[in-house]
């Protein structure tokens, strides 16, 4: 949900009307006011990259306080989804000690707007709500809801001077639902590096002695998939296409992210994979976001390694019908390793394969 400025401005104003059917009103034709998602792929190419960040932070939030906490950070910031996705990478140096998190992003070509979700390195079992929003040039506003401290309340991003030298970041909290807002969390970036590297991984840890099993998927693969073409239907046509993987570290190595193109005959697709290792009970939940359906981050699976194969199960729906996905990592090697997806209709008493690709590393 969004929370409009109580005074809008133009665009704003237009796009309401145009949203609404209105675009009659105006004397330029409707498509003028409608750019193809192409030219949304640039909206977040000026934060690629490295940055040394300075943050000021409420040390109270929603409380009347005006004592701020001063620390700095880092960040790292890729494209995904082909420019209509980015994953950004961030280590926090609170005073409380170190902090890592990492920010998801994907562009909805129906809404024209973003959405934005936050993974905390504490908490890496949850997916925060996002905001959603988009940018009027070198400004832009994204708000949704959470709670926080056990009350809903109104989030607002937003973002200042983008293609200046030092863009930096506001957060707000509204308790009244957008009527007034308390700006608690300020960033100003700096950049490194034009070109991103990750930051740097956690050290081993008694702690989280399964934080290395994903260090296999780093860097850069062709794909040959192999996929049922119709799932859960007792068919046994199988469609090959090939593709493309690149997959980063985040949290420290604790967490990784994989950017997918697949080239579905007549109809490829790009997707993005998400990882993040639970360390209350040393399993891996891995979500999948689909780039024809950016608005929404699909239901995890849930597993870990065991004799070099890794086995994943979450509950999912499919064509509307709900049903279990298993997804199996095997074959692994310095230079390849093998994915399989399989669905049960029935509880997980029965497996059909329906997806298997074949990774053979590039660099």
């Amino acid at each position: 949900m969004t929370f409009p400025s109580p005074a809008l401005d133009r665009r704003q104003l237009i796009e309401m009307m145009i949203l609404a059917g209105g675009a009659a009103a105006f004397a330029g034709p409707a498509w003028a006011e409608t750019p193809r998602p192409d030219a949304h792929r640039d909206d977040w190419r000026w934060l690629v990259g490295n940055w040394d960040v300075w943050h000021r932070r409420l040390k109270e939030r929603l409380a009347g306080s005006d004592d701020w906490a001063e620390f700095g950070g880092k960040s790292a910031c890729w494209l995904t989804l082909g420019g209509l996705g980015t994953i950004d990478d961030n280590i926090l140096d609170l005073p409380g000690g170190e902090y890592r998190g990492f920010g998801i992003r994907a562009f909805d070509p129906a809404t024209r707007q973003w959405a934005i979700w936050w993974v905390d390195g504490r908490n890496p079992t949850h997916i925060e709500p996002p905001v959603v929003g988009r940018f009027d040039g070198d400004e832009g506003v994204f708000t949704g809801r959470d709670t926080f401290n056990g009350k809903d309340i109104a989030v607002r991003f937003r973002w200042h001077e983008v293609h200046s030298a030092r863009p930096n970041w506001d957060q707000g909290f509204s308790a009244d639902g957008g009527a007034t807002w308390e700006i608690n969390w300020r960033n100003y970036f700096t950049r490194t590096a034009a070109t991103p590297t990750p930051l740097p991984k956690l050290p081993d840890s008694p702690s989280a002695p399964n934080a290395r099993d994903f260090d296999f998927l780093a860097g850069s693969w062709k794909v040959a998939h192999r996929r049922l073409k119709r799932r859960l239907a007792g068919n046994g046509e199988w469609i090959d296409f090939d593709g493309t993987f690149v997959n980063w570290p985040v949290l420290g190595g604790r967490g990784n992210v994989g950017d997918n193109v697949m080239n579905f005959p007549d109809a490829p697709f790009r997707g993005v994979g998400v990882r993040a290792l639970d360390p209350a009970t040393g399993e891996w939940l891995s979500w999948w976001l689909d780039g024809r359906s950016p608005a929404a981050i699909a239901p995890p699976v849930r597993g870990g390694f065991k004799d070099g194969t890794g086995t994943f199960i979450g509950d999912d729906s499919f064509e509307g019908r709900p049903i279990k996905t298993r997804v199996l990592w095997s074959r692994i090697t310095a230079t390849s390793a093998r994915w399989e997806q399989a669905f049960s209709a029935d509880g997980g008493a029965s497996w059909e394969t329906n997806w298997i690709s074949d990774f053979a590393r590039v660099v």
